[in-house]
């Protein structure tokens, strides 16, 4: 299918900036910033247009392994101590290169997210100095080392704010910057209203309006590869939920070939697997991972998340199946579900398919309130929900049928 890269890249923003701050505490549209500038320094440099496109995508992409599991079981402390942290251990730099391997890049690029905190003096994680750091990772880190040391949606042209900013970079000239990276920023806050552009308020509408638009045709089993990076990141989010994704398409996979979907449902299944908790990056880790009963209004952010995971999805062009069977699956067959109260005759058989897994996936898993559970107690839940017309129990049959043997 025609994948339009641009949809794709601004659901991933959000995503990716939701995550940093709810666990990092990293000021909102972080990664839009950060993409707004590296496109301005790109262009003012001469970079050719699919190069600022990918630099774009790097930007946004550039802390996309800070969120898993590896450096969850390392982070203490409140959001600044773990920013603190995170931003001073290279293992999010490895993770975050390793992730974005199927990323559909326009051009082939090297090393960008795993170099993206090199100085140039060489005082970075990998010690790697001067012009042998790629460029486009100089250019991230220049972005980046601004937007996590000053407050770069308030900044007003002309004011002691900017000074102090321009002070610190003619400081690091040399150090923590290139020559060229420096003056070529220094070129672009002429722009009238650059520093306005930065504001929570106009950012998003900013970086879509500079973002080259760029489509690449993929099939569906390449789109499945970028999309199961998008699951971990997902996933990582809490730590009960660290394989939930995966495990859940493992299963739509195995479901698939029993009732022998053709194969572009069966990938659309399998993406929507991936995605399907998309939304739950808008819900406080606080609320993921409490031990207890929610109180009423924290259930009602939960419920919220199949919204947030449709409306993202439903704005990628060709996904428009993808962010029903998605957005459907916290829906019930008599109407009790989430968020939308959908009855039967308004789930078609995909819907309930993932519905019954997601289930059935989430009780195999430990949480919280709960110990992990066995197939068999498992099935004891699904049983009773198909009894009360809640979950199709044709397809629980199924289930028990083909993971009957998994303790």
């Amino acid at each position: 299918m025609l994948f339009c890269l641009n949809d794709f890249l601004r659901s991933v923003a959000n995503t990716i900036d939701v995550v940093e701050t709810d666990i990092f505490g990293v000021p909102t549209n972080h990664s839009k910033r950060i993409a707004y500038i590296s496109s301005k320094i790109a262009v003012e440099l001469g970079l050719p247009i699919q190069d600022v496109f990918d630099l774009i995508s790097f930007a946004i992409l550039h802390d996309n392994g800070a969120s898993l599991k590896v450096l969850h079981d390392s982070l203490r402390g409140d959001s600044k101590e773990r920013l603190s942290l995170i931003e001073n251990m290279q293992e999010h730099c490895i993770i975050g290169e390793e992730n974005i391997k199927h990323y559909p890049f326009l051009n082939t690029h090297h090393n960008i997210i795993k170099y993206h905190h090199e100085r140039y003096d060489g005082s970075g994680f990998f010690n790697i100095a001067g012009d042998d750091i790629p460029v486009m990772s100089q250019i991230i880190n220049f972005a980046d080392t601004l937007d996590l040391n000053y407050d770069l949606r308030n900044v007003k042209k002309s004011s002691s704010f900017e000074e102090r900013i321009v002070d610190f970079i003619e400081q690091q000239r040399n150090k923590f910057f290139s020559t060229q990276i420096v003056d070529a920023f220094f070129n672009v806050i002429e722009e009238d209203n650059f520093w306005d552009k930065l504001s929570n308020q106009v950012i998003e509408a900013a970086l879509k309006e500079d973002t080259p638009s760029f489509s690449k045709d993929l099939t569906y089993e390449q789109i499945h590869n970028v999309t199961k990076t998008f699951s971990k990141i997902i996933d990582a989010k809490s730590q009960f939920t660290q394989a939930h994704s995966a495990g859940l398409a493992d299963k739509v996979e195995r479901m698939a070939a029993f009732y022998d979907i053709n194969h572009e449902d069966k990938m659309k299944l399998l993406i929507a697997a991936d995605l399907h908790d998309l939304g739950k990056l808008a819900v406080k880790n606080d609320i993921l991972d409490k031990p207890g009963n929610l109180t009423r209004e924290e259930f009602e952010e939960i419920k919220a998340h199949p919204s947030v995971t449709r409306s993202c999805l439903q704005e990628i062009k060709g996904f428009q199946d993808i962010a029903e069977w998605a957005g459907n699956h916290h829906e019930k067959l008599d109407g009790t579900g989430y968020p939308r109260g959908l009855s039967s005759n308004q789930l078609d058989f995909h819907s309930r398919l993932l519905a019954c897994l997601d289930i059935y996936q989430a009780l195999r898993e430990e949480r919280p309130y709960r110990k992990e559970m066995s197939h068999i107690e498992a099935m004891t839940i699904l049983r009773r929900m198909a009894n009360e017309n809640l979950i199709d129990a044709e397809i629980v049959k199924d289930i028990d049928n083909i993971f009957r043997e998994e303790r």
